[in-house]
């Protein structure tokens, strides 16, 4: 495409993460069975690494579609007959895929799973990252589903979830007899020649492309400074993300997928497309001249002026991601980028290409959105201030710097009385302990490591937690509240996880 080799079409990318403070960014594109590749800006801003067609980033959920695809491929696979998109988890799990109850467990099909319609809330905060002293796998956290909360009745609504595609990287492991990262490269990554593509941070090292891999940046605006950390090795969320790609590997996959090309085939696509779950539409947030998506198996389908659009994001601390390609016009697309303010960045350059392609009238396109505020643009990116994270392995929960605040309800009871363990089955430990003369919990050690500063609210058991995310910083509020039984505080409750309408109840431990 001409408009892609543009000067057009690189000063709109330049513009674009200039004002959304996105340091690098990697795009690619297929049409007509060609395929294109663009870098601009930096992959890290403290050693001023350009941002070359050769970085490699983690692209997040974006990486649900690999999953999908490589359950496609056992699907079709007569060596694994057992496994098919209507047969129970139980069925092909049965020790291992448990709910709560016997409707889930008995109930749920591979085809519920990849299109996040279980009625499983996503309870993302229960997992263990590799920090703690008994890390989740695929198979413990597969294996966790039965003591977490359902949101709603199978297959009644669209209820987005990671750790079930992890569990679908169990299956793969369990029915294979091999890893999930073999499986990927075996059937997927060497038949398409994405000789840059890994499933953990850790496999690229090994491979010899650390001085490849793009550094994860957060912008904080409060001190017009940058945040930067290297994405940790997350096996507990292998299948949902983790997979480390260059935009110019990763179109090999779109391109497949649109052309469906070896490894995979009419079946496998015609799978991968099927619309299954309506995800609830919002008005007021729908695009312009877009549908509703349509989730099919790891991707999701909108109409755009009367075009199919298939695809995917990614988006966690550091890091955006969005890919998508249009089966009735050849042609497909990959944004990559270190930052995860890059979200709208990728879409509105994706929409800028379909309008190409529709040959959209310049009058007719809505134009890109950018925040209010008007960035520096006078300040190049060599002299923004830098503030570096700890390793995840070794970062603390000193980190957070956070205003000293004043109770309106002041704390009363002797904060001793709230020190302790509560255990929760589903989400194991939380320690209560008294830090700065506050309530305090450090739950770095989970895959998404966050701490809690408790504020006391009213009657001595009802807080707001402060959640500080051990990547991204932040100050999220988050209710909590403390159960008093003879005297003693015996429970302790957090909303961990909004869709089940409920706290995340832990008991206290006895002697802890």
């Amino acid at each position: 495409m001409d408009y892609f080799h543009s000067p057009e079409f690189s000063a709109l990318v330049t513009t674009l993460i200039e004002i959304n403070h996105v340091p690098g960014l990697s795009i690619a594109i297929t049409q007509d069975n060609k395929t294109a590749s663009l870098s601009f800006g930096l992959a890290s801003v403290p050693d001023q690494t350009p941002c070359t067609n050769d970085t490699i980033f983690d692209i997040a959920s974006s990486a649900k579609s690999l999953t999908a695809g490589a359950v496609a491929l056992m699907v079709d696979d007569k060596a694994f007959k057992d496994v098919s998109w209507e047969a129970t988890m139980s069925s092909m799990l049965p020790d291992d895929f448990v709910g709560p109850n016997d409707d889930f467990t008995n109930n749920v099909t591979l085809e519920d799973v990849v299109s996040h319609r279980t009625g499983m809330a996503g309870h993302d905060n229960s997992y263990l990252g590799q920090t703690s002293k008994t890390p989740d796998t695929a198979k413990s956290i597969t294996r966790n589903l039965r003591n977490l909360a359902i949101a709603a009745p199978l297959r009644s609504r669209y209820l987005y979830n990671n750790m079930l595609f992890t569990a679908l990287t169990h299956l793969i492991e369990t029915k294979s007899n091999t890893s999930f990262a073999s499986f990927l490269h075996d059937r997927i990554f060497t038949p398409l020649a994405m000789t840059s593509t890994y499933l953990q941070p850790q496999a690229a090292r090994d491979a010899g492309r650390a001085a490849s891999i793009a550094a994860g940046h957060t912008w904080d605006k409060s001190s017009s400074s940058y945040t930067t950390f290297q994405t940790p090795d997350c096996p507990e969320g292998q299948g949902a993300g983790s997979i480390m790609t260059t935009a110019s590997d990763f179109i090999l996959w779109v391109k497949a997928l649109l052309r469906k090309e070896a490894p995979l085939n009419d079946r496998t696509v015609g799978a991968l497309t099927k619309m299954r779950s309506f995800v609830n539409p919002s008005a007021r947030r729908t695009k312009p001249f877009s549908s509703p998506p349509f989730y099919m198996a790891g991707m999701e389908v909108t109409y755009y002026r009367g075009a199919a659009q298939v695809g995917h994001d990614g988006n966690i601390p550091g890091f955006a991601s969005r890919f998508a390609f249009m089966p009735d016009h050849d042609f497909g697309v990959v944004v990559m980028a270190n930052a995860n303010s890059a979200a709208p960045v990728a879409s509105a350059l994706i929409r800028e290409l379909v309008d190409q392609i529709l040959n959209v009238p310049i009058s007719e396109r809505p134009r890109p959105q950018v925040p209010k505020a008007k960035a520096n643009k006078k300040q190049p990116k060599k002299d923004v201030p830098i503030r570096v994270k700890p390793d995840a392995a070794t970062a603390t929960a000193t980190t957070p710097e956070k205003k000293k605040r004043t109770p309106k309800n002041p704390q009363e009871r002797a904060l001793q009385d709230y020190v302790g363990v509560f255990n929760n089955r589903g989400y194991h430990n939380m320690t209560v302990e008294i830090k700065d003369d506050e309530l305090f919990t450090d739950a770095t050690d989970r895959g998404m490591g966050f701490t809690l500063t408790f504020e006391h609210v009213k009657n001595q058991t009802e807080y707001k937690a402060h959640l500080w995310d051990a990547l991204e910083g932040g100050d999220d509020l988050v209710d909590a509240e403390f159960v008093v039984e003879d005297g003693k505080i015996v429970k302790m409750g957090l909303d961990l996880e909004p869709a089940v309408r409920d706290l995340i109840w832990f008991d206290r431990v006895e002697g802890q």
